[in-house]
């Protein structure tokens, strides 16, 4: 599989930290050069791909935004000449009750988790069909499965990205292009840490705990659970594989 990585462009969103830095460091130890787009600095996923003996590129970029993803396209053919893989990671999520999601609320977390993939697939599928290869893997959620209160934005916005998984996997199929969407379940991270424990808990290892319960494997989901799904998805050998959303949770959703 390293094999079918050797060389490959990169693009992970929203790779300074968490679970896209994990994807990031793998893709690199695959054999990927990386470009790492985010909008907070990303020094240290930097250093993890040129550890690995790959190059990296750190753009900021706002992916919500049209223009910002255009200039992060432009500076990644400038610099590697292609994108092979795009991994659409970047994204939000805050607790909050139904009746207090204002429209803007609304419109921001469907900016980031939804739109963002549609930009950044607009802006490199075309080179990818071009040379008749590419893979495209999107980060759903389990909580599309499960009875989870407080992030009707952030639910509704994961259902969104499976449809558009399914959507780009037809249109793309005929060009040698996959597109795949990947669900984790509570996954221990940074920006879960500051998101704060789930209503009735007293903190996060309860949240972790009271999650972890509910799993067929029941321990806390970490970043490096999901790599090696990310690794085949992005490989040769998932080649007629596409469309589909892959469950990485512990058994939490069975689908």
């Amino acid at each position: 599989m390293a094999d079918s990585h050797r060389d490959r462009i990169a693009v992970v969103t929203g790779a300074a930290s968490g679970i896209g830095q994990a994807f990031a460091q793998r893709l690199a130890e695959d054999g990927c050069h990386v470009v790492i787009a985010d909008v907070q600095p990303a020094d240290e996923t930097v250093g993890m791909v040129r550890q690995a003996g790959r190059r990296a590129l750190y753009y900021r970029c706002d992916v919500s935004a049209p223009e910002s993803v255009a200039a992060l396209a432009a500076a990644v053919e400038q610099t590697f000449g292609r994108c092979d893989i795009l991994v659409n990671n970047a994204g939000i999520f805050r607790l909050q009750p139904f009746e207090e999601i204002t429209f803007a609320d609304w419109r921001r977390v469907l900016a980031i988790n939804l739109d963002s993939a549609f930009l950044t697939a607009s802006a490199f599928a075309t080179g990818m069909k071009r040379r008749g290869w590419g893979r495209i893997v999107n980060m759903a959620s389990s909580t599309l499965g499960t009875v989870t209160h407080g992030y009707v934005h952030y639910i509704a916005s994961k259902g969104g990205m499976v449809g558009l998984t399914r959507a780009l996997a037809t249109e793309l199929g005929p060009h040698g292009i996959t597109v795949n969407a990947i669900a984790p379940t509570l996954t221990r991270t940074p920006g879960a840490m500051k998101r704060g424990p789930r209503a009735g808990d007293a903190d996060m290892e309860q949240s972790f705990a009271n999650h972890a319960r509910r799993q067929a494997i029941p321990r806390t989901q970490t970043p490096g659970d999901l790599v090696g799904t990310l690794s085949f998805l992005t490989s040769d050998d998932a080649a007629f594989i596409t469309g589909q959303t892959l469950y990485v949770n512990g058994g939490l959703v069975r689908a």
